[in-house]
């Protein structure tokens, strides 16, 4: 069999769009007229039940096969499995996303949009594995607490501490250890926590009636695996929805108690975690020479995974949650998210908007969510509403707190009429960052004269909310979608996507004042207080700063600065301030010289070195006040190099290194002389002229 190739030569994927039932509406034959030459597309209606034989067959054909379902995907999975098909499947949501929707006028851009964005293969992102061996500790007040040690009893190796022991009744058997306290400090991720006890006491064993304990201390620690935490009280995580390891249930509810025991038995052996950040410590902006100055991931991380580390940072991935905060806020792009990469993002932005487009869409929305919380809110709004409007793009990632003004800027100039972020309510305390990174963006559309509001965000979980964000979103002007490739750094990105909303804006300028803390600007030097030490130079961690190889300057090319503040730290006379601002022209890439002086020359032979201020300025402070320079000769020693200086004091008579005239050396006629002289013995100083 000779399969249909791609111009390129691929083979085509078998394609089959389901109209689920005919639940789904939209025209068919428009729909593979604009898949043509893209997928070999196959309309069914029934591909799940009735037209098994279908699929089974495409099996058969050797391409691989797209079907435009998920509900089903496990059936297809075992299908092919008993036939032993090795054969590429994939699988895209329509339905929920674009086929159940009151919005049916013009429904098959969307769907090729989609199908074509479902065809794009992530690079994975790597792996780290945890170990745990399912030591257990169950922290909770009372009976609930014991209750739980006894399911979990044989599975785990299980240890209790009690919080409260009001309603806690001796057990029959000591089968596991049983202690009461309050665990005041609690560090670490599955397979490797360490807590902290205050009130710590082990129980009596003669305890009939009720529970009793003895010698109570403070400061116990001890280590597990696995914390299930039953105890009604604050979480021992400020991120305990993303702490691995750590179960949190209300004890009152025991529904979410016993999901939490069952979670718990699986926490054992070895488990694959996704290595969300990735670190490039050689463009790290944080410090130079202990000079602290970008702090910008250590103080979004919710899980304390970011530590200082000399003048770098250091990212644990254990303890990282993955949400991504790290990689939206850093200046230089030395923490990237990984998972999916940056790349990738942009890159499903493009297929999304550019075939959405290329088949007739207009206006599109991108809605970008999370796949765990989103997709849940997008099929409600499906199953029992009016669906997503047809231009509205909806994008699943991990997490969108990783999304940065590139990635906002990027999908504009792609040709997002509005960008839409749906936030998880649970995690709205982690929107700060992902909000500043859209002021940002709008600080850009509004400083280049774009009208209306383009960018969105919304912290909700009910689908009519949702909905009535989509429907509200007002008419604006898209720009021209302009292709372009996703290489480069972070800032080179944003840089592109910036430079593209600079050339269709309505009201373009060269230079545009940012806000406070923008990863953009320059710096202003005090030339007043400046000495040209160029201690700002050797810190820029950037290489922003630079000097002049043949006299005292130091310059700064305003593209490359981060504005992460190490030259303001290092500067001793602080004489250094930062000025937020964007260079949309060429000029940001040339060096400007923000302060230099011509070298001071030596009075005696005429040699450059220093500068004419700080020598000036050493003279003026010592003249007639020390008592080394009370006259004008003294004051000619500082106007003078190394050289010259050390010749001047060896001919002055007053070198302070002078040792003096060396004693003779005495001899035994010395002491006969000597002793017939003065009938005393010689001392070197009788020999002294």
């Amino acid at each position: 069999m000779t399969d249909r190739k791609t111009s390129g030569g691929a083979a085509l994927a078998t394609t089959f769009v389901c109209s689920c039932q005919k639940t789904m509406r939209f025209d068919g034959a428009q729909l593979a007229k604009h898949l043509h030459g893209k997928a070999d597309v196959r309309l069914v209606n029934d591909l799940c039940r009735a037209q098994q034989g279908q699929f089974e067959q495409a099996l058969t054909e050797g391409r691989p096969v797209h079907i435009a379902c998920t509900q089903e995907a496990a059936l297809f999975r075992d299908l092919a499995a008993e036939k032993n098909a090795d054969v590429a499947l994939r699988f895209t949501n329509v339905r929920e996303r674009a086929g159940w929707t009151d919005d049916r006028a013009n429904v098959v851009p969307k769907i090729v949009a989609l199908l074509a964005e479902g065809q794009h293969a992530p690079v994975p992102a790597k792996l780290a594995t945890l170990k745990s061996d399912g030591v257990c500790l169950v922290y909770g007040a009372g009976q609930v607490a014991l209750d739980a040690a006894a399911e979990l009893e044989g599975r785990l190796s299980v240890s209790v501490l009690l919080s409260e022991t009001a309603d806690a009744t001796p057990p029959p058997s000591a089968s596991v250890p049983l202690a009461k306290g309050s665990i005041r400090k609690a560090t670490g991720r599955l397979g490797a926590f360490e807590i902290e006890v205050d009130g710590y006491a082990a129980i009596v064993p003669s305890s009939r009636g009720r529970l009793d304990f003895v010698l109570p201390r403070n400061g116990a620690k001890s280590n597990c695996d696995i914390i299930l935490d039953l105890s009604g009280r604050a979480p021992l995580f400020a991120d305990s929805a993303r702490r691995d390891g750590y179960l949190r249930a209300d004890p009152a509810r025991p529904a979410d108690v016993y999901k939490a025991l069952l979670k718990a038995t699986d926490l054992v052996g070895e488990f694959e975690k996704p290595i969300y950040v990735a670190y490039d410590a050689g463009i790290c902006a944080h410090a130079r020479s202990e000079k602290v100055g970008c702090r910008k991931c250590l103080d979004v991380c919710p899980t304390g995974a970011i530590t200082p580390n000399g003048d770098h940072v250091k990212i644990d991935i254990g303890l990282c949650g993955g949400c991504g905060m790290c990689a939206a806020v850093c200046p230089t792009g030395a923490a990237s998210y990984t998972y999916p990469q940056r790349s990738d993002v942009l890159a499903r932005m493009q297929i999304l908007l550019s075939t959405y487009r290329g088949a007739g869409g207009t206006d599109p929305v991108l809605l970008l969510h999370e796949d765990k919380h989103g997709t849940a809110v997008i099929a409600a709004l499906a199953r029992h509403g009016a669906g997503l409007p047809a231009r509205v793009l909806p994008m699943a990632l991990h997490t969108v707190t990783s999304l940065g003004h590139e990635a906002f800027a990027t999908a504009l100039a792609l040709g997002a009429a509005h960008v839409v972020v749906l936030l998880s309510p649970e995690h709205a305390d982690e929107a700060a960052a992902l909000r500043g990174e859209l002021d940002l963006t709008r600080t850009f559309l509004s400083g280049l004269g774009y009208a209306g509001a383009r960018l969105h965000d919304l912290a909700t979980t009910d689908p009519d909310a949702l909905a009535a964000a989509l429907v509200g979103l007002g008419p604006v002007q898209a720009l021209t979608a302009e292709a372009f490739a996703f290489a480069g750094s972070k800032r080179e990105i944003a840089r592109t996507a910036l430079a593209k909303l600079h050339a269709q804006a309505p009201h373009p300028v060269d230079s545009l004042p940012l806000p406070d803390g923008a990863p953009y600007g320059r710096i202003a030097i005090d030339t007043k207080g400046c000495t040209l030490c160029l201690a700002c130079v050797g810190a820029c961690p950037a290489n922003a700063l630079a000097d002049h190889p043949e006299r005292p300057q130091v310059s700064l090319t305003p593209a490359a600065c981060v504005q992460c503040g190490v030259c303001v730290a290092t500067c001793p006379e602080q004489v250094i301030t930062r000025i937020a601002a964007y260079d949309f022209t060429s000029a940001g890439y040339d060096p400007v010289v923000l302060h230099g002086e011509e070298p001071f020359r030596c009075v005696s032979c005429s040699k450059p070195f220093g500068t004419k201020a700080t020598i000036d300025r050493v003279v003026e402070k010592l003249k007639g006040r020390h008592a080394m320079f009370q006259n004008e000769a003294q004051l000619r020693l500082i106007q003078m190099c190394d050289t010259c200086r050390i010749v001047t004091l060896s001919e002055s008579g007053n070198d302070p290194m002078r040792l003096g005239e060396r004693p003779r050396v005495i001899t035994t006629d010395d002491y006969i002389a000597a002793r017939a002289a003065n009938k005393k013995k010689p001392t070197p100083d009788d020999f002294l002229t």
